[in-house]
């Protein structure tokens, strides 16, 4: 038997592997691949645009072709500043193990949007943590990547077809794919840019038509107590906060805060308390709930909406031990102990949203729509569909 490749007007036979299929859709970007079937294999032929760093992180290289401004924006936006790599991509490397143990529910709109989607359909999910969603719909192809090597490494264990890559600098072909995820990722970066480009990315790598689901934390928190249990990044953390494109200083906060354990999918596995908008057509048996934001946690003291947190994770002595990382996080004074609860404890940066943020973020966009959008859980959620090719 044969089926359609996703590249226009070409057929492959059926008993391609995965492991081609995922090749095919990086090849030429000069990307290591991690997958069930290969240890490690580096694709020929690189384009010369696209290169990795002895980091893995990937980074664009200058062109005659493009002017200075629009090169220097691209390489700013591209970069990822210090307070991401201290408290996103070395934590969850950190974590990755008991991390991945907590992260096995499957949140329900998430499956019903991977389930609605036509046969055959090859998707990305970009920030795919430990990979829960991989292969949910056994009649689609899943690749996926993140950031974290230690996560990627547990995902390739399990036999999905995964890489290591950034969020903003997807190492994918333009218009390759039918649908791409990103669950609970753009709320780790720390500019408006970053998760622009992170939204454009997505939107880049499926084809015309092909549909985009977003996730992101709320402001808006159900259980509104939480937020005075994160911590909200103020002058004191000034120093993380210095370079181009950083976020702007939050004004100090009036709150006395303490951490508290992580909870599942942020409160995902709840109900819903009523109805807002409506899903898609295969995603219209549950509700969504309207959030109210009167708390006036959610604001600091010179009257903004708080959006940067700390947000922790206690990391139990006994795994600490099996991770040598804890160790030098702690002496660098990137995690701290807490005997009480017997645990080491890492802050997680969060940028969580305000109510009609993720729209703003994509209404300059000239090569997509939203074709639905919704309040659920704690989380704000769209779904875009890609209408133009490029």
């Amino acid at each position: 038997m044969i089926f359609k490749s996703l590249r226009a007007g070409r057929y492959v036979h059926q008993f391609w592997s995965k492991s081609t299929l995922f090749l095919d859709c990086i090849c030429g970007l000069g990307y290591s691949v991690i997958s069930s079937s290969m240890k490690e294999i580096k694709v020929k032929d690189a384009s010369p645009m696209c290169t990795l760093a002895p980091d893995a992180e990937p980074r664009i290289q200058s062109s005659s072709s493009v002017s200075e401004d629009r090169k220097c924006s691209s390489i700013s936006v591209k970069s990822t500043p210090e307070i991401e790599k201290k408290y996103v991509h070395h934590v969850y490397d950190a974590i990755a193990p008991h991390f991945s143990s907590t992260r096995f529910a499957k949140w329900p709109k998430v499956a019903a949007f991977l389930e609605s989607l036509p046969t055959g359909s090859l998707i990305l999910d970009a920030g795919c943590g430990n990979g829960k969603y991989l292969g949910l719909n056994s009649s689609c192809y899943f690749i996926g990547c993140d950031i974290s090597p230690s996560l990627i490494k547990i995902c390739a264990d399990r036999g999905h077809e995964v890489l290591v890559a950034d969020a903003v600098n997807l190492p994918y072909r333009t218009n390759f794919g039918d649908a791409a995820i990103s669950i609970a990722v753009l709320h780790h970066l720390s500019t408006e840019n970053r998760r622009k480009k992170a939204i454009e990315e997505l939107v880049r790598v499926v084809k015309k038509g092909g549909l985009v689901l977003i996730t992101v934390w709320a402001v808006e928190q159900e259980d509104k107590s939480l937020l005075t249990k994160w911590t909200p990044l103020t002058e004191r953390y000034l120093e993380e906060w210095i370079g181009p494109g950083s976020p702007r200083v939050r004004g100090p906060s009036s709150f006395t805060l303490e951490s508290i354990p992580e909870t599942e999918e942020n409160g995902l596995g709840g109900h819903p308390k009523d109805s807002r908008v409506s899903l898609t057509e295969n995603m219209q048996q549950s509700s969504c709930s309207t959030p109210q934001n009167e708390d006036d946690s959610m604001v600091s003291r010179d009257g903004k909406s708080q959006q940067e947190y700390f947000v922790p994770w206690h990391l139990p002595y006994h795994r600490a031990e099996v991770s040598g990382a804890s160790a030098g996080a702690l002496a660098n004074g990137l995690a701290k102990k807490d005997d009480k609860k017997g645990a080491v404890v890492y802050n997680r940066y969060y940028h969580v949203f305000g109510e009609g943020e993720l729209e703003r973020l994509v209404s300059g966009m000239d090569n997509a729509v939203i074709v639905d959008k919704f309040y659920d859980k704690s989380n704000w959620c769209i779904i875009l569909e890609k209408t133009l090719e490029g």
